[in-house]
C-alpha cells in the first residue's frame, strides 16, 4: 500500500523539480541551497532539520543524499554520511535518586528533555557519569559558530567531501564545565536507531577553539525512565566521521526490580481475550511502543506530527499506533478530516504509574493475548525465546487478526519474538 506523502516530501520535490538538484549534484558533487529558497515552499526550521536519516524527505532517501547547514543562510545538499548508529548494547541500570530536599523534580514526571537534564545533574548521574564533581552550567542556547572546514564521508565513494562552514546557527542543549573538561550535551526523548552527528560535531568544533579543556560530547536519551548517556570522542577533530563510543551508561531514579515471579504472577492472574479486529503488530520494538506513548501522554498528535516528531518514517508510524491501539494503550479519532492518535484511558494510566509498576501494566497489556502468553511460557521454561518456526506454529494456532499468507506470518513473528525477548530481559537475572 503506498505511502501517503508529507509536506516536506511534496515541497523537496517541488524544489528539486525546479533547480534541477540531482543533475547539478551528479556534476559538482554537491548543491547549495539558500533558506531563501527553500522558503518558497515551506519554512526552512521545518524543510532542512532530520535529526535521524529515518525523517529524510523521500526525495533525499531514494538518492542517499543529506543536508547540513554551512552558514545562517545557506545548506549543502550532498552524498555524505550524516547519520551514526546509537550502540545497541543495553547496561544494567544503576540506582541513582533526587536529594530529598528537592520537591519541584519529580522522577516519575520528566515531561522534557530540559527537565530530564536538570534531573541527571540534581541526581549525581552526570557526575559519575563524567567523573567530576564539581559541575557548572555554562554555555547552552542558540548560537553562532566560528568559521571552520571539516571533511566528511561521501556514502558512494568512501572518499572525503571538503566542506566549509561559516557562521552557522548551532544550538547546545546544556554544557556543563567541570575542574578538568567542558561537556556539551544533546538530549533526546525519542528512542531511535541513529542520530544525526552534527547535533554534536558542530558545537564541539566551535568550543574546542575557544577553551583549553577537553570538550567532551555526550548524548542523553531519557524515556522510560531510563536515563541513557553516550559520551563520544572525535579522533580526527577534522573528520565529522572520525566520532567513537568512550562510554555508555544507564541510569534510573526508580525502583527497576521485577523478578520471575511479577511475571508468572500475570501469566496465571491475567485473562487470555479474544484477538482485537486490529492489525497483527508489525512493530518490533517494544521500547518504541512505549516511547510513543509518552509522547502522547502530553497530548494528542496527528499521524504527520508523529512522523515529523518521532524517529518513524510514514509507513512505521501506522505500524506503531496500530500496536499500540492492538495493546488498548492507544486509540484514534477522526477530527476534521485529520486522524488524530491519543491514549486510552488505561493507557493513561500505565503510563503515569513509576517504573517497575508501568512495565509491569505493560506487560499486561500484552499478555492478555494467547501468542504472547504461550510465547513467555516457552521462553520461561526454557530460557531462551523460541525461533520462528516455532513462533509462526503458536501464531497460526491464535485466531489472530487479517493474516493470511506465510510471509505475513513470518514478518509478524518478529514483533512476538521482539516483545517476548523484551519481557524476559525485564527480569532480574538473580531472580
Amino acid at each position: 500500500m503506498p505511502v501517503q506523502k508529507g509536506k516536506n516530501d511534496i515541497a523537496w520535490e517541488q524544489l528539486f523539480a525546479r533547480y534541477d538538484i540531482l543533475r547539478k549534484i551528479d556534476k559538482d558533487g554537491q548543491f547549495i541551497i539558500s533558506a531563501d529558497q527553500i522558503r518558497e515552499y515551506r519554512e526552512p526550521r521545518l524543510m532542512a532539520k532530520f535529526d535521524h536519516r529515518i525523517n529524510l524527505p523521500q526525495v533525499f532517501a531514494q538518492n542517499g543524499l543529506s543536508i547540513l547547514p554551512i552558514s545562517r543562510g545557506d545548506y549543502m545538499i550532498s552524498h555524505f554520511e550524516a547519520y551514526h548508529l546509537f550502540d545497541k548494547e543495553e547496561p544494567v541500570p544503576i540506582r541513582a535518586s533526587l536529594p530529598a530536599h528537592l520537591e519541584s523534580l519529580d522522577p516519575g514526571n520528566i515531561p522534557s528533555e530540559a527537565i530530564a537534564v536538570n534531573c541527571a545533574l540534581a541526581s549525581g548521574i552526570l557526575a559519575d557519569f563524567l567523573g567530576e564533581n564539581r559541575l557548572a552550567a555554562t554555555v547552552s542556547g542558540r548560537m553562532t559558530s566560528d568559521c571552520f572546514d571539516f571533511k566528511i564521508r561521501h556514502t558512494r565513494t568512501g572518499c572525503n567531501i571538503p566542506v566549509a562552514v561559516d557562521h552557522a546557527q548551532i544550538e547546545i542543549d546544556a554544557a556543563y564545565e567541570g575542574t578538568h573538561s567542558l561537556t556539551l550535551m544533546e538530549a533526546k526523548r525519542d528512542v531511535s536507531e541513529d542520530f544525526l552527528i552534527r547535533q554534536l560535531y558542530y558545537p564541539f568544533r566551535v568550543w574546542s577553539s575557544r577553551v583549553h579543556k577537553p570538550v567532551r560530547p555526550v548524548f542523553l536519551v531519557y524515556s522510560n525512565g531510563i536515563f541513557s548517556l553516550y559520551e563520544y570522542a572525535f579522533s580526527d577533530p577534522s573528520h565529522y566521521n572520525s566520532l567513537q563510543l568512550v562510554r555508555h551508561r544507564n541510569y534510573t531514579l526508580e525502583d527497576t526490580a521485577i523478578t520471575r515471579v511479577d511475571l508468572e504472577r500475570l501469566l496465571q492472574d491475567l485473562p487470555c481475550n479474544p484477538e482485537p479486529e486490529i492489525p497483527f503488530p508489525q512493530a518490533d520494538s517494544i521500547k518504541r511502543v512505549i516511547n510513543l506513548c509518552e509522547l502522547l501522554l502530553s497530548g494528542s498528535l496527528s499521524r504527520e506530527e508523529i512522523t515529523q516528531r518521532y524517529a518513524f518514517d510514514a509507513r512505521q508510524t501506522n505500524y506503531y499506533t496500530d500496536a499500540g491501539r492492538y495493546l488498548g494503550l492507544i486509540e484514534r479519532t477522526q477530527q476534521q478530516r485529520q486522524t488524530q492518535y491519543h491514549l486510552t484511558e488505561v493507557g493513561r494510566r500505565i503510563m503515569r504509574l513509576p517504573y517497575r509498576r508501568r512495565q509491569l501494566g505493560i506487560c499486561g497489556q500484552i499478555l492478555q493475548h494467547a501468542v504472547f502468553r504461550r510465547a513467555l511460557c516457552l521462553t520461561l521454561k526454557a530460557g531462551s525465546v523460541p525461533d520462528r518456526s516455532r513462533i509462526v506454529s503458536i501464531m497460526k494456532q491464535s485466531n489472530l487478526f487479517h493474516i493470511g499468507q506465510d510471509s505475513t506470518y513470518l514478518r509478524r513473528a518478529s514483533t512476538v519474538c521482539g516483545w517476548t525477548h523484551w519481557m524476559y530481559e525485564l527480569m532480574d537475572p538473580a531472580t
